[in-house]
């Protein structure tokens, strides 16, 4: 094949195939291409720069849910695209859906607190849009290289806009030292992206099991140096991924971070980045173990989910511990987001063990996968209600501060009597976290359990992931009832800052996010069916 007729391939590939499924991330491209020229030519003075946001962001969110329904019909088939660099399916389709949609309720958010404000508004909006085009590329990275190029798309901007309040000493120190520490981790996670696609002599993520079985032949255990080059290997690029999940011991950067930035930032932080980066590590996951039956039961991957149940009991436990002593507000909710990110690895721990289930657990190949898509499932199902408990509470922190301007636990003595409406839809979301039913946070932690229960049929391991999950919620209990018992039960001070938001926009908008934590039970079975379709498209 000539050079000539090589690019006249791709050229072709490109613009028939590729850029349709590219669709959503060009058209928030382009939107973020409008801000900038709106700055230039101060368009932004006339039109503000949040309904620039706000009409592409929703362009996008169509283009997407088109794209899933054809998905779904079939008229769309599902496959790779840029010559393999990326994955087009419904797990891909469905991280996209769910990013918009929250990018959205962000930028909603950020213009009814008022950060930021009309002069860094094109500012904000582009880091916010460039980094969900980062999230948007972990979510369908089929290559290391666009698992690190999403990964470092999305961590850039996320740098600035921690330290976006400017003459703040403490917003710029929590933006710096994220900076330091997310340099580390990405050097870490490069290295061992080098060292795999060295050795394996590809980078590309479906060849990656098959090359790691040529390599190692028969080994497959620890004595052999090829083995413990490529464990080493595997270890650094999940350094990274840890990082973007506030993983213990790569979380130290999530409480400054969160206490510095903005309520709206750390919301958006707490959430997208977690989806993404859980979209990520299940597509890297699954490159480890393929298809093809000596990968899908090594010991080694056995292993391997066995190290990432002990890292999600670890970083729950922290998380809730650590919360305890926690007076600032966001500092806590950026706790319990790491403990929040430890039940969630539960469920990938559990797929890992599924599916590297040795021949005496008795399961088939088939019976394998399915287990295993149920856990993806269970996942999904705790990320969509995990957005909204979160994005709740988040918001009404940012609400609340605009009108004490304050974020310390204290100054929350007495606010039910007035703002009834806040702390309400405080006391849903919380309790959602909490996951006390019949709140929907209860199902989605019973959705993950459950996968760790079956999981535990296979390595005895397990249980004790199972046990201290549980336990765990037990924990959590304390620091999130102490939150509302200042709220509702102690008494306002004398001299202090009254509140009081009605059912204005704000008002409105609260109870709007917080609504579907009750609603979700009403279609529960419609969220599950939706998670179960996108979690098998996985292992077909």
């Amino acid at each position: 094949m000539t050079f000539e007729v090589l690019l006249n391939q791709v050229i072709g590939e490109t613009l028939t195939v590729s850029i349709c499924r590219f669709g959503p991330e060009l058209i928030v491209s382009a939107t973020i291409l409008v801000l900038l020229l709106n700055r230039l030519f101060g368009i932004d003075r006339w039109v503000a720069p949040y309904w620039t946001t706000l009409i592409g962001c929703m362009i996008a969110l169509g283009y997407a849910t088109n794209q899933y329904l054809l998905l779904q019909q079939g008229t769309l088939p599902a496959g790779e695209y840029f010559t393999g660099l990326m994955m087009f399916d419904g797990f891909t389709v469905f991280l996209r859906i769910f990013l918009l949609l929250f990018l959205i309720l962000v930028t909603v958010l950020t213009v009814l607190s008022g950060i930021p404000d009309l002069e860094d508004g094109p500012d904000f909006y582009t880091l916010l849009l460039g980094s969900t085009i980062g999230m948007m590329i972990m979510s369908g990275a089929n290559h290391l290289l666009m698992l690190f190029i999403g990964i470092e798309m999305t961590s850039v901007p996320s740098y600035a806009m921690v330290g976006f309040l400017k003459g703040r000493r403490q917003s710029s120190e929590a933006a710096l030292k994220y900076v330091v520490y997310g340099a580390g981790a990405a050097g870490v996670m490069l290295y061992g992206i080098s060292l795999i696609a060295g050795m394996l002599g590809t980078g590309d993520m479906p060849l990656i099991a098959e090359r790691i079985g040529q390599l190692t032949g028969t080994a497959s255990n620890f004595e052999s140096p090829l083995v413990r080059t490529l464990m080493l290997a595997i270890v650094m690029v999940f350094v990274g991924l840890s990082f973007k999940l506030s993983l213990v011991p790569f979380h130290f950067w999530c409480p400054d971070a969160f206490e510095g930035a903005s309520a709206e930032v750390a919301g958006y932080l707490s959430v997208a980045s977690k989806a993404a980066a859980f979209g990520l590590l299940i597509r890297f996951c699954l490159a480890l173990t393929g298809t093809i039956e000596g990968a899908a039961s090594s010991p080694i991957y056995l292993f391997l989910g066995l190290a990432i149940g002990f890292v999600a009991m670890v970083t729950a436990t922290f998380g809730n511990l650590a919360a305890y002593a926690q007076t600032n507000v966001k500092r806590l909710l950026a706790y319990s987001t790491i403990a929040h990110a430890g039940y969630m690895l539960m469920a990938v721990a559990a797929m890992m063990v599924l599916l590297n289930a040795p021949s005496g657990a008795g399961l088939t190949s088939f019976e394998r996968q399915e287990l295993a898509a149920k856990s993806i499932e269970g996942l999904l199902f705790y990320l969509v209600v995990y957005l909204f408990m979160n994005l709740g509470a988040f918001a009404i922190v940012a609400l609340i501060r605009n009108e004490i301007y304050s974020e310390e636990i204290s100054d929350y003595k007495g606010l039910a009597r007035q703002t009834p409406v806040l702390c309400v839809c405080m006391v849903i979301c919380l309790v959602s976290l909490i996951g006390i039913p019949p709140m929907a946070g209860f199902f989605g932690k019973l959705f993950v359990f459950a996968s760790v229960f079956q999981s535990a049929k296979v390595h005895w391991a397990m249980w004790v992931v199972f046990l201290v999950g549980a336990i765990n919620t037990v924990f959590s209990l304390y620091y999130y009832l102490q939150v509302l018992k200042t709220m509702f039960l102690d008494e306002r001070p004398e001299g202090a800052r009254t509140i009081d938001i009605p059912l204005n926009p704000s008002g409105w908008y609260v109870i709007f996010v917080t609504a579907p934590l009750l609603l979700l039970i009403l279609c529960t079975e419609q969220l599950t069916q939706t998670a179960r379709t996108v979690a098998a498209g996985l292992f077909l």
